[in-house]
Formats: structure tokens, sequence, C-alpha cells
């Protein structure tokens, strides 16, 4: 079993950053492929972010490319969304997830979730 606590959420201006932070214990969490997903307000839940066990290989949604970065820290079992340049629509409760097995860039089968941790940009 893995436990994930999401951190770091908050309110934010149009084009201001913000940093989530993902604390992950339990069974050899640093064997998954670690992933950051959203929900926004009457949206269904998208996979923005995810990375590989070993820290190296990254993917991203279209919607955050070039403006997020997830990175992971495997000793202090600690997974990091870097969110800069937001945007309204960057609005939702904003998730940890972890899955067995290599990333691929699949955004299915996630097998452990955190409960969020909310992120507000205004306009």
């Amino acid at each position: 079993q893995v436990q994930l606590v999401e951190s770091g959420g908050g309110s934010v201006q149009a084009g201001g950053s913000l940093r989530l932070s993902c604390a992950m214990s339990g069974n050899d969490p640093q064997f998954y492929c670690t992933a950051w997903f959203r929900q926004s307000p009457g949206q269904e839940r998208e996979g923005i972010a995810q990375i590989s066990e070993t820290g190296i290989t990254a993917y991203y949604a279209r919607s955050v490319e070039g403006r997020f970065t997830i990175s992971r820290d495997v000793a202090k079992g600690m997974t990091y969304l870097q969110m800069t340049r937001l945007k309204p629509e960057d609005t939702g409760q904003y998730y940890c997830a972890l899955r067995g097995g290599i990333c691929g860039g699949r955004w299915s089968d996630f097998q452990y979730w955190g409960r969020g941790t909310q992120v507000t940009v205004s306009s």
C-alpha cells in the first residue's frame, strides 16, 4: 500500500507561480510511475504531467507543456509540480497518483491517489 499527500495549493493571480508537493510513503513508492492530474470545474479529471520511477523521463499534456515541470526526489519520497505562467483555466483540484510499471505517456490504470489540493487562478 502507498499513501500520497498533496500540498502547496492556493490562490494566485494569472501569470503567477505555485509549486505543488506530493509526499509518498508506504511500499516502495520509488518504483512507481508518478503523475499529476487535475479536475477543473465542470470537466473530467485529466492527466497533466508524469515522471518515470528514475525521474529521467517526463510527459506532459499539451495544455501545460512549457509552463509546468514535474520532478521527483526519490530519496525523500517526494514528487513536485512547478507551475509557472498560470492561467485561470488552470484552476482546479490537483491530484498526485502512482502506478506500477513504466509511464510511457499513458494516463490510465493509476492505482493510488491522494486527496488533492486546490489551485485557484484569478484573472
